[in-house]
């Protein structure tokens, strides 16, 4: 799922030229990026406020789904449904009971049928309401074996965007209309029917919608028939192709009014982008991201999707940015509509970014799924990295990574260095925990040390070890040590250490460099501590990380001249063959998630390549974002000043930036 907002609030806080007084003017909307999973946030506050932890047990194992047979009639005057649910069980050890899953739905009638046996009707349904269960109660036991669960129940078109709701929506006219739709994900699918609504207990679905004959309905597959429903000839019966094995939080359908538009992808999937009536020409970016989209992921991964189609909707009423549902992917209709006339290439990298994410959960996210939700923030990580990913290989002229160290990464590290941060892996025990534990620091940090991860690895071996992940794992349920195994497996690092030590410990290390020349040889004393944005560290229980560390030189400043992995406080790294007049930068592309204390010395070496621009771009952001984040803690502030007037002064940049920079060093205090 995306949480993101237009990427033109975030171009008013990053100039075309990176400027150093961007950090400290729109801080407010730099926070505006984040719209909270599943919930707006109020306050910064909101970010770091961890939920009570409340008592949860997750579901029975004694009974448990193969296929859900499941028939939906949703009245759109009225906003309730009817549903008819026959799902194929197993039942692994005797019981006279079966728990599931269940919310705002009132079950009629319930009943058993084991295979070759007689249908066994339920005697009781006990609803745990606070806990969204029911415990299906039969008067004998249920014996091992196979049996069909029977189910009729009707429901709610709620307003509360969530589950199977009701969505407003205005046609060319002017009337007012109802569309109904679904948004499942963490934990509603159980308040469109009753289900095993966990990620781990996943079935295949076999869906039919009964749905006024002008309406399109749409499910994550192709429709295999259409044809009168008998008792209503206004209404029509839509059947959909068998799913994959997948889990409920992926389920969608959808029934309204919409115009699409069409394409292949070189791969053979049809696509398909629907709008509200009359704005079908608005859809076709999007068409020409998602085209481009699907065959890069298939390559990448080296397998291909799943699907046989793949649907993209404009919901008028949605409450995140978008979602992954397999085969149906609903987004907010700002996060997927382009005025071709009057949209700014700013909409449209949003657009693309958010294309780019929810089809990435194809793969990861949906054929191979978190075994629980103390792992979603790989799955949301991942996709927040690779986005920027496929959307730089599609769309190179965007220079989106530059964007995302700017909007993503810089974000991440401000957060991150708060006393009141958190690990990006919480452990997740009741799912209603999932809405408060996931933010910035889950979505941003999660996608910065993916990318670090990836640049650590290399691209060649990385892409094996998704595969491998990929195909281990598909149609199957995986945790995060699964993918490190993988990775691990297909590079030859230590994977694991590295990254616990990134994803179980909140905050983030400061490196600090000095030099000194040998002859032709270059020797670097480098050091770890932990960054606090309240002061130093220096207590002795100061957190150490695994930290991998890229250094390039001015003679190819794009390209990394050594590789070192700093597993202890402190290291010596000999380099060879660097010249006395060569510079030397750390952390080229900006891509470790790390800051860097320069020595006065190396500092002002770098000064020829700030000021001729041989130092790219994105490392010039990463520089000047350190120097300013440095500010409040060097001893001797008026030499800090100077040090960091001479760096900033080779960018060009008018009067404000002194104003700004002394404004910065009277508030700062000094280090103790």
């Amino acid at each position: 799922m995306s949480c993101r907002v237009s990427l033109s609030v975030i171009r008013l806080a990053l100039p075309r030229s990176p400027n150093p007084i961007a950090k400290l003017v729109f801080p407010t909307l730099r926070a505006s990026r984040l719209l909270v999973r599943f919930k707006s946030v109020s306050s910064e506050s909101t970010l770091f406020s961890m939920p009570e932890r409340r008592p949860f047990v997750r579901l029975p194992t004694d009974v448990y789904p193969v296929n859900y047979g499941l028939r939906l009639k949703p009245d759109l005057i009225d906003f309730t449904f009817e549903g008819k649910l026959e799902a194929a069980v197993e039942v692994t050890q005797g019981t006279n009971q079966i728990v599931m899953n269940c919310a705002d739905i009132d079950i009629i009638t319930a009943s058993f049928v084991p295979e070759g046996g007689e249908e066994i009707n339920a005697t009781g349904f006990n609803y745990q309401n606070e806990d969204e269960k029911v415990t299906l109660c039969f008067p004998s036991t249920l014996q091992k074996g196979s049996g069909l669960l029977k189910i009729d129940f009707v429901g709610e078109l709620n307003d509360k965007m969530k589950g199977f709701y009701r969505s407003k929506y205005t046609i060319p006219s002017g009337e007012i209309r109802y569309a109904a739709v679904t948004q499942f994900e963490a934990t509603d699918a159980r308040r469109a029917f009753p289900c095993w609504d966990e990620p781990a207990i996943k079935a295949t679905f076999d869906i039919t919608l009964i749905v006024p004959k002008d309406r399109v309905a749409l499910s994550n597959m192709n429709v295999v028939d259409r044809k009168p429903y008998p008792e209503d000839h206004s209404l029509v019966e839509v059947k959909f192709a068998t799913t994959p094995i997948m889990s409920t939080y992926l389920v969608a359908f959808v029934i309204g009014e919409y115009d699409f538009v069409e394409s292949q992808s070189s791969d053979g999937v049809t696509v398909r982008v629907y709008t509200p009536v009359g704005k079908a020409e608005q859809g076709r970016f999007a068409l020409e991201v998602a085209t481009k989209t699907l065959p890069f992921y298939k390559d990448y991964f080296s397998v291909p999707y799943p699907l046989p189609k793949i649907d993209l909707i404009a919901i008028a009423d949605f409450a995140a940015g978008a979602m992954e549902n397999w085969g149906l992917v609903t987004y907010r209709e700002t996060a997927l509509l382009i005025d071709p006339k009057n949209s700014c290439a700013s909409s449209r990298q949003w657009v693309a970014l958010v294309v780019g994410h929810e089809l990435a959960h194809q793969w990861f996210g949906n054929l191979v799924t978190m075994e629980w939700w103390t792992h979603l923030w790989l799955n949301e990580g991942f996709a927040s990295w690779i986005e920027y990913l496929c959307v730089d290989h599609c769309f190179p002229e965007y220079d989106i990574w530059t964007q995302f160290v700017s909007a993503d990464y810089t974000r991440a590290l401000d957060l991150d260095a708060l006393d009141n941060s958190h690990p990006i892996e919480v452990d997740v025990g009741h799912p209603s925990e999932v809405d408060e534990i996931f933010d910035a620091i889950s979505y941003s940090k999660g996608a910065s040390v993916i990318r670090m991860l990836h640049n650590y690895i290399g691209d060649e071996d990385f892409r094996k070890g998704m595969n491998a992940y990929l195909l281990k794992f598909q149609h199957k349920n995986a945790s995060t040590e699964d993918l490190w195994e993988c990775l691990e497996q297909a590079s030859g690092k230590p994977i694991a250490a590295v990254m616990n030590s990134w994803t179980k410990q909140m905050g983030f290390p400061i490196i600090v460099v000095d030099q000194e020349q040998h002859g032709s040889d270059r020797v670097l004393k480098i050091s770890q501590k932990k960054f606090c944005a309240s002061g130093p560290r220096n207590d002795e229980n100061c957190p150490n990380w695994m930290v991998p560390i890229s250094i390039c030189t001015s003679e190819d400043p794009s390209c990394t001249k050594l590789e070192v992995l700093l597993d202890q406080p402190e290291t010596t790294v000999n380099i060879t063959n660097v010249a006395p007049d060569h510079w030397l930068k750390i952390n080229p592309g900006t891509v470790g998630f790390y800051r860097i204390q320069y020595s006065s010395a190396m500092l002002e070496s770098l000064l020829p390549g700030i000021r001729d621009l041989t130092l790219l771009p994105v490392d010039r952001l990463g520089l000047q974002n350190d120097l300013f984040s440095l500010l409040h803690k060097q001893a001797d502030m008026q030499e800090e000043k100077n040090r960091i007037e001479r760096v900033l002064g080779a960018i060009p940049a008018p009067d404000i930036i002194q104003r700004v920079l002394n404004f910065a060093l009277s508030k700062c205090e000094p280090l103790c």
